[in-house]
């Protein structure tokens, strides 16, 4: 028999200096505690997103980590001009032995903010799988069941120009007016709702894209490349079309969410979809388009506007700058409400073009007028006089 050999092994030695060895006070505690719930108890929302971008007010006792090329570091404040309670104060003064001190705790109320969607990087995977499945079954059984045979030309010619136009506003939007909103906010809870935003916008134009790519295979005749002609030129979309792109050329991020979610998705957005598409497509034969349209408008009415609310109301409840806020909004509102109503206007001529025919331009524009008349309310704002052009 052979005797098997003996091997050398080092033997681990611990000298209380790995990572964990440490015992003190919270050592065994089962929950975070460098931050207060919203609620009694804290969410898994709340353990994977509040606090974890740092905050030199907070805890960096040497400043940002990184800067930019003029000195700024981090995220600076001064990237909108609202204000919340804490942030007119200098940050800390940083000195050998002074520990980060300098004042006693600043709790900037900026990190009171907290998503009512709970959106973090699992939430948006698993919303935006379920959605893209949901609508490929529908366009899948549209195929299966010849659906798309029972369209009428007009419907085939509404479809191809004009909500084939609107993938523009949303790719423009998600892409340069949340995405980069959501790098210019402060705080993580900020970044995570206005990125999930931001996503929604994506994932509708690539919906659209993609539907506009089967109804090219589906249908004869369907010129898929018509909506690039509508977007450049047809004067209907040209209204639209400025305001959108003015919108993406806010610096504010603030103000770019506003002017996005509180005055043109409800002003132009949900005219457009709601009261046009959705309206118009079972009169006209057609059962699939609502589907794609309705899921981005359950995006927003349901998730983006939800959070938006919150957001805003926060600022304009603020214990220190509420008046200044709200000042600052009103002004806001007097900007982009007239934009907004002009662009739904040049939107008229479209309630013509079906066959069988959306219910009145006016009564869908009184309808949206309304439901912003309520957002607006609820923020605390007043509608302004423009509102009724």
């Amino acid at each position: 028999m052979t005797v098997p050999q003996q091997r050398s092994v080092p033997i681990p030695v611990f000298t209380d200096a790995e990572a964990g060895a440490k015992v003190f006070p919270d050592s065994d505690a089962r929950r975070f505690n460098y931050y207060t719930p919203a609620k009694r108890k804290q969410t898994h929302y709340e353990d994977v997103t509040v606090e974890v971008q740092p905050d030199p007010r907070h805890y960096l006792t040497q400043g940002w980590l990184y800067g930019f090329s003029d000195g700024r570091g981090g995220y600076p404040l001064d990237w909108t001009e609202l204000k919340s309670w804490g942030s007119d104060r200098p940050e800390p003064k940083r000195f050998p032995g002074s520990g980060g001190k300098g004042y006693d705790w600043p709790a900037l109320g900026w990190h009171e903010f907290r998503d009512p969607n709970e959106e973090w990087e699992l939430t948006l995977y698993r919303y935006n799988a379920n959605v893209v499945r949901q609508l490929n079954q529908n366009v899948d059984a549209a195929r299966q069941t010849k659906a798309f045979e029972q369209w009428n030309q007009n419907w085939v010619r509404f479809v191809e120009r004009n909500v084939g136009a609107w993938m523009h506003v949303d790719h423009g939007l998600g892409l340069y007016l949340y995405a980069n909103a959501n790098r210019r906010a402060p705080t993580n809870m900020h970044n995570n709702a206005i990125s999930v935003n931001s996503m929604h916008r994506i994932r509708s134009a690539q919906d659209l894209a993609l539907y506009n790519l089967t109804l090219t295979e589906e249908i004869p005749g369907f010129d898929g490349a018509a909506h690039l002609q509508t977007w450049n030129e047809d004067p209907a979309w040209q209204g639209v079309r400025e305001t959108a792109e003015k919108l993406t050329a806010i610096d504010d991020w603030c103000e770019a969410i506003f002017a996005s979610n509180v005055v043109f998705e409800p002003l132009v957005g949900e005219l457009f979809r709601s009261h046009l598409v959705m309206h118009a497509a079972p009169r006209n034969g057609d059962y699939v388009t609502p589907t794609i349209v309705g899921a981005e408008e359950y995006d927003f009415a349901e998730r983006d506007l939800r959070y938006t609310i919150p957001l805003f109301r926060l600022l304009v409840d603020d214990r220190e700058f509420a008046s200044r806020n709200k000042a600052i909004m009103q002004r806001w509102l007097s900007a982009w409400v007239p934009a907004c109503v002009a662009a739904a206007r040049t939107l008229q001529p479209l309630w013509s073009q079906p066959d069988a025919k959306p219910p009145r331009f006016e009564d869908g524009l009184d309808a949206v007028k309304s439901r912003f008349g309520g957002i607006v309310s609820d923020l605390g704002l007043s509608a302004p006089e423009e509102l009724g052009q």
